[in-house]
């Protein structure tokens, strides 16, 4: 079983890329954030213009990354699927930002996919060397191709929990889908069986219904 799970606005509190934004960056990357929603740029091109817009010294971006908030009931979920399941962080967001905010958190180190910050004079850049060129929703990081990679190693179910548009993709895909935000949205739109949730409590309630050993988990059909 593996759990692919988002972090910008799933496991942070905030969307921590357009934290980043309001705080450091023109107010002209809202407009850029339109037309990525209406589908007028990929997301790789909407972020590559939008991290190119940050300007701050290190100092006060290493201060950002440490006092991004997590929901703390994710710790507890995580102690208890780690002992039947394979769990991976898959973000289209910044893989410093997650490694600060996880190890200010005291949290262990877990397995992560995202794209890659660099620090430049007066800001950051991002490099997306996870990227698929095959990868439909046009994201840096495809979360399809990393359910694919890893649930092959680990096997299914593969169990998505996420909030926005870089998990819509692999919400048609998933076995189980945990969806908030506007990812909601997209699974009624598609109907995509779902469990809707606010924070990490409300997800293991659910999982501990599960009985993997049983293979009774809903919505899957074992082989």
């Amino acid at each position: 079983m593996l759990f692919v799970v988002d972090f910008d606005g799933t496991i942070s509190k905030r969307d921590t890329i357009d934290q980043l934004l309001e705080k450091f960056a023109d107010p002209s990357w809202e407009a850029l954030e339109k037309d990525w929603l209406d589908g007028k740029m990929t997301a790789l091109e909407c972020m590559s213009k939008q991290i190119d817009m940050v300007d701050s010294d290190l100092l006060s971006l290493e201060n950002f990354f440490r006092s991004i908030q997590l929901d703390d009931t994710f710790l507890p979920f995580y102690d208890y699927v780690k002992q039947f399941a394979k769990l991976v962080i898959a973000s289209d967001g910044l893989d410093h930002s997650i490694k600060v905010a996880t190890r200010q958190a005291g949290w262990p180190e877990i397995p992560t996919y995202s794209n890659r910050l660099n620090y430049k004079e007066r800001g950051i850049e991002i490099t997306f060397p996870l990227r698929d060129p095959e990868c439909k929703g046009g994201n840096g990081m495809c979360k399809c191709a990393v359910a694919d990679y890893v649930s092959k190693k680990v096997g299914r179910p593969v169990v998505l929990i996420g909030d926005g548009k870089s998990d819509a993709c692999l919400s048609l895909h998933a076995d189980i889908v945990f969806a908030k935000s506007s990812l909601i949205k997209h699974c009624e739109k598609n109907n995509v069986k779902h469990h809707t949730f606010n924070t990490f409590d409300d997800v293991l309630k659910v999982v501990k219904t599960w009985k993997p050993e049983e293979q009774n988990i809903p919505g899957y059909v074992f082989n």
